[in-house]
């Protein structure tokens, strides 16, 4: 038998719950008791609660699951917010403004679609759904092209096959930040009975169905911001969506910007929400290029492309010297992307006005890029929902970057591009090869004159990273690694350039760690940087002499996040 305060919560879950199979599935489990008990009290602990980033989490029945229930509530709160409480931040008219609504393959994401759609509509908002399954850049690139008023992407990234997610967008095509999430999580608490939430019709005139109109639209801009050099006939390339939704975008945009068709993984080309051939469906995690990267080396490609299941990440792959195949870091594709964009984008006849921007957890090689090209640099927290609003009155945005394969290419889009990136990465490496180089020997050049950057990272699950964060507060290191620590910075409070956050920055000499808990797991991070000059000696030797400085710093940092 369960709880009675379990059974209550469940009954009145069941009587608002407007899907029929996810009622079934919760009685279902009631009924059994045992371990399927222990997952209903889990389903009931809590509720997903509107965050920065929406809502994510494993799709199933329950208020701390992602069904249909949540989404539908969920977006009566933000019908709410839009019409009356958008305090400038979605503006006047958002309800004629309207809403775009996208979703990429993942189980049940079209369900969750149409549900935002019909509650939307049901409160006298425009919508404009797009068509189904397509990658997250699409839908931040619409929402400013049709003028919206916000976005709504019916997406779990990378995360596992088992999850899905809903991730809001302003109208300025930028993920939402503070104070909005907290101003919706209030509407979505007072929206009361799910059956009184009025619902309409997937046919009702204020659902606007766009077609294919939309996409060409985003290829014809980023086409345009990243074609093809004249000699990139010659290069050849695997490119993989990873049983994403990027796929068929890409291949248009790959043919539209003037680049040779690639060799695609063909296993991994469709869209599959269970994706079958990889263990977790993120390019960052050791084994998801595992394909590609043998249908490269059987095909002689001179890269590897790869972007993630919603197509908003890009990881690159190159072989070295001597045929070993070597996954770039996010760091390194990015300091090669910014120098690269930086030397294509003339300054303007004033100050320089160019910008290119990354975050406190990335590295600072993209500072010295920026500095040495006269243009203007940025640091930001992580997420590109403040890297694309780093920008300032009278300044460019060339390129920002997050160290987690995020890039964006101009403002083309507001957020993170895999696509966009991959033109531009295509454009930069057809250029070294008409030059006699590839990427590693790009990224020489970029280390031989601006220093080793030799970044890694450090993970420490913990069920309580607030005590964690808490604890390091209370008694800040002296030393890590060897080397004293010149420097602690706490952002909580804020700085003159950055908002308030739960992060720890670490100085030494010459070597940088930012530990911050995970906003989407129960863990902490620490970001680590060594660098080391080149001058008076090879490159080869200053980059054993960051590797020997970074792996006691790995160390102690792991033993600091243990305690």
């Amino acid at each position: 038998m369960i709880p009675d305060d379990l059974r209550a919560r469940l009954d009145a879950w069941l009587a608002d719950d407007p899907d029929e199979r996810d009622r079934a599935e919760l009685e279902a489990l009631a009924v059994d008791g045992g371990a399927a008990g222990a997952e209903l009290a889990d389903r009931f602990s809590g509720r997903l609660e509107f965050g920065t980033a929406g809502l994510r989490g494993t799709v199933a029945a329950g208020p701390n699951r992602m069904n249909r229930a949540v989404v539908r509530g969920t977006t009566a709160g933000l019908a709410r917010w839009l019409r009356g409480r958008g305090r400038g931040i979605a503006g006047a008219g958002a309800a004629q403004a309207g809403v775009v609504i996208g979703g990429d393959a993942r189980h049940r994401s079209d369900e969750f679609a149409d549900e935002a759609a019909r509650v939307l509509a049901g409160a006298g908002v425009r919508v404009h759904l797009l068509p189904r399954q397509q990658p997250t850049p699409l839908l931040a690139f619409a929402v400013r092209h049709l003028h919206a008023a916000a976005g709504i992407m019916i997406t779990a990234s990378h995360n596992p096959p088992a999850y899905n997610g809903y991730k809001l967008y302003l109208r300025d095509g930028a993920q939402i930040v503070p104070p909005a999430d907290a101003e919706i999580e209030a509407e979505i608490l007072g929206i009361g009975p799910l059956s009184a939430v009025p619902v309409a019709g997937l046919d009702s005139p204020l659902i606007v169905r766009h077609g294919g109109e939309v996409a060409q639209a985003y290829l014809d801009q980023i086409c345009a911001a990243s074609p093809a050099p004249a000699d990139a006939a010659w290069l050849r390339f695997v490119y993989t969506p990873l049983h994403g939704v990027a796929g068929s975008l890409a291949m248009r945009a790959f043919e539209q910007a003037g680049f040779t068709p690639p060799d695609v993984v063909t296993a991994q080309a469709e869209p599959d929400p269970d994706f079958p051939t990889v263990a977790f469906p993120n390019p960052e995690e050791p084994g998801a290029l595992d394909l590609a990267l043998a249908q490269a080396r059987r095909s002689g490609a001179d890269l590897v492309l790869a972007n993630d299941p919603d197509g908003d990440r890009l990881a690159v792959a190159v072989p070295d010297a001597g045929g070993a195949w070597r996954t770039l870091t996010g760091d390194q594709v990015g300091a090669l992307l910014g120098a690269y964009l930086l030397e294509a984008t003339p300054p303007g006849p004033g100050p320089d006005d160019r910008l290119v921007v990354t975050t406190i957890v990335s590295s600072t090689l993209l500072s010295r890029i920026a500095a040495a090209a006269g243009a203007q640099y940025a640091e930001t927290l992580t997420g590109f929902k403040w890297i694309v609003r780093a920008a300032r009155p009278g300044t460019r945005f060339v390129f920002g970057y997050e160290e987690a394969l995020g890039y964006a290419v101009g403002e083309i889009v507001r957020d993170k591009d895999g696509i966009g990136a991959a033109l531009a990465l295509l454009g930069l490496a057809a250029r070294a090869r008409s030059r006699g180089r590839s990427l590693l020997d790009a990224y020489d050049t970029l280390e031989s004159a601006h220093g080793v950057h030799l970044t890694g990272q450090v993970t420490a699950g913990t069920a309580a990273p607030v005590d964690v964060m808490a604890r390091l507060r209370a008694a800040p290191p002296a030393q890590l690694g060897g080397f004293p620590v010149t420097e602690t910075a706490d952002l909580t409070g804020g700085t003159t350039d950055l908002p308030s956050a739960d992060v720890l920055s670490y100085r030494l000499p010459g070597a940088r760690v930012v530990i911050r808990p995970s906003g989407t797991e129960p863990k902490i991070k620490a970001y680590l940087e060594v660098v080391e000059p080149v001058a008076g000696r090879s490159l080869a030797e200053a980059r054993r002499a960051a590797a020997a400085r970074l792996g006691p710093l790995r160390e102690a940092v792991r033993a600091l996040l243990s305690g």
